[in-house]
């Protein structure tokens, strides 16, 4: 995709990929978090764009509290994760005078909220933008796909977990996105077998290969799967440092063949 000025704020962001799941309690924000860390460490510079009102759990993640949010001549000014500036991102949690409250608002606030969170952010120069959505097909992904459409968007990475239940939510959203027109990059089937602290070993808790199986039926590119590492998870529970904690665990190797599988679907390896 060409870069031109018409793009506003998002002219010099090279590919816009939305992070979609049908249900909740899959791990579409982990997901989210975990491809940019992979993106980066790829020597990209990636945003994350958070517009999960049901729960912005990614500030936490990234371990950036709650900081002031600025403004500029272009826009409010996203927070860094590093000195570098090689990972920066913009919640809806920033927005919220307590981070415990519920976002109870009725839809054309939502809508206005985040069309200005696609339009009004001073994004610069980033490779791979990633939004994080609420999960299931509501009001608020139309709101962002029609704000995102009049700049750009590359298309969606749908997550799923492997039992049917999971992937018969999945399926509506691929319905979703066929009816929206955008073009899915590829499924993710996330907590994919569970990894033994102890003995590393791989067990599948839930089932396996729910995700493979549904890219089959629907056509769709399946990116890979990834499991559960109890040791992330409790580093990230503890207050531990997510970023740090990342390249250890037993994520990080298939997280990295999806990121690279990714890269090259949006030609940007």
């Amino acid at each position: 995709m060409g870069e031109n000025n018409s793009g506003g704020n998002l002219a010099q962001v090279r590919h816009v990929v939305l992070v979609l799941s049908g249900k909740g309690g899959v791990g579409k924000s982990t997901l989210t978090t975990e491809l940019a860390l992979a993106l980066r460490h790829a020597g990209k510079k990636v945003g994350i764009l958070d517009v999960d009102l049901c729960g912005p759990s990614i500030p936490r993640m990234l371990s950036v509290g709650r900081p002031d949010v600025h403004q500029c001549d272009g826009g409010w000014v996203p927070v860094y994760t590093d000195s570098s500036k090689s990972l920066a991102l913009m919640s809806i949690g920033f927005m919220l005078e307590n981070p415990d409250d519920a976002v109870v608002w009725r839809g054309p606030k939502k809508n206005a909220l985040i069309g200005q969170f696609v339009s009004d952010v001073a994004w610069g120069e980033l490779d791979v933008l990633l939004v994080d959505t609420p999960p299931g097909t509501s009001d608020e992904h139309l709101s962002v796909v029609e704000n995102l459409r009049k700049h750009r968007l590359d298309g969606a990475v749908l997550v799923t977990t492997p039992q049917a239940v999971s992937t018969g939510d999945v399926r509506r959203e691929i319905t979703f996105c066929k009816k929206v027109g955008v073009p899915i990059l590829g499924i993710v089937e996330n907590m994919s077998g569970f990894v033994c602290p102890h003995c590393s070993e791989c067990s599948n808790i839930f089932s396996k290969g729910g995700g493979e199986e549904l890219a089959k039926i629907t056509g769709s590119p399946f990116l890979g799967c990834v499991p559960l590492d109890p040791l992330l998870s409790s580093s990230l529970e503890g207050g531990g440092d997510f970023m740090k904690m990342f390249p250890e665990s037993a994520a990080f190797s298939a997280i990295t063949n999806i990121c690279h599988t990714l890269l090259d679907t949006l030609g940007a390896a």
